[in-house]
């Protein structure tokens, strides 16, 4: 498990700011009444402490010794150091900070399960979100960037403000009712979130790796899954810029002993925009049936002779590799 380290609370520091004024004020006595021949009760000891440490200085009370004006200056700089210097920004800032992130929401609804946990928000998940949101499927980000999640509440996006790499963080996201989680941080925090989580339960793990070479390293930490973005957009791009220049047809899947069925994007100055299945004659060209076209992100199957081939279509064809091929070299 990985532990939260200790660190410095505001009752550390004002315990130390109590025993080093009531030291002072012991040493202010022993100082007036050795050094300056006069005595000084706790009360006025404990007094001129805190007016020299808050720099407040009325005067009633002071040093005029040698001894007694140097360790007056020590006060000075030790309240001026302790509460400007120390207390504001390592103590106070942090609370002011702290209640300003209260609002933030550190609890997913507890209705919430078989649903898919993304660990990091970025524009990889962004699509990601979209597709999950039309497939109806519930999700919820966990991300430890407070401007990160203000902008997805904004945008109606259930998350959890938290440290996805601590285990109290997970356990109210739900991880043991969820059906997923992925993680997308960096490689080792990713590391972090998958050992913590199969920690948890057993949860099935995607994890998203920014370095190839890194990809082990995440299995071996339990990772179900590693996809590696830079990777598989390189040979999407690969892809998509050798098949306009070729008639061969890339990522067809076979279908039966001599068929195929593959997915064709239609290019501006193709003969087929615009015209109706019917008035494209593809079987009397090419002899390649179509039987599937995506609409409006949509698959249509078993299309009708009037539906339209537009711009943003995508059409799922049968043939064997010659007719597929024939009807390639309509879709430019």
């Amino acid at each position: 498990m990985i532990k939260k380290k200790s660190g410095w609370t505001i009752y550390h520091y004002i315990l130390i700011f109590l025993i080093m004024v009531l030291l002072y004020s012991y040493i202010a006595i022993f100082i007036k009444s050795y050094f300056e021949g006069e005595s000084l009760s706790f009360i006025e000891g404990l007094y001129f402490v805190i007016i020299s440490m808050t720099t407040v200085g009325y005067g009633d009370v002071f040093m005029t010794s040698p001894v007694g004006l140097v360790f007056s200056m020590v006060v000075c700089l030790s309240g001026v150091i302790i509460i400007f210097a120390l207390l504001f920004p390592f103590v106070f800032m942090p609370l002011f900070e702290k209640q300003l992130r209260g609002e933030l929401p550190t609890r997913a609804p507890t209705k919430l399960e078989n649903h898919v946990i993304i660990c990091g928000y970025n524009k990889i998940v962004e699509s990601l979100v979209n597709e999950l949101e039309d497939h109806t499927m519930s999700y919820i980000v966990v991300d430890n960037d407070d401007k990160q999640i203000r902008s997805l509440l904004k945008d109606g996006i259930e998350c959890v403000f938290g440290d996805p790499g601590e285990e109290k963080v997970l356990e109210v996201a739900g991880v043991c009712r969820a059906r997923l989680l992925i993680a997308n941080k960096s490689d080792e925090k990713n590391a972090s979130i998958i050992l913590t989580a199969k920690e948890i339960c057993n949860i099935e793990v995607l994890a998203i790796v920014n370095n190839k070479g890194n990809s082990d390293y995440l299995k071996y930490a339990g990772a179900d899954r590693v996809i590696s973005p830079k990777s598989l957009l390189g040979s999407f791009i690969g892809r998509k810029a050798i098949e306009p220049l070729t008639d061969r047809v890339i990522n067809s899947t076979a279908f039966m002993d001599d068929l195929e069925i593959a997915e064709f994007p239609i290019y501006p100055g193709s003969s087929l925009l615009r015209k109706s299945l019917k008035q494209s004659r593809i079987r009397e060209l090419t002899g390649a049936n179509v039987v599937g076209i995506w609409k409006g992100g949509e698959l249509s199957l078993n299309p009708m002779s009037y539906d339209v081939i537009k711009r943003n279509s995508i059409l799922l064809v049968v043939g064997d590799k010659e007719q597929l091929r024939k009807f390639k070299r309509l879709t430019h």
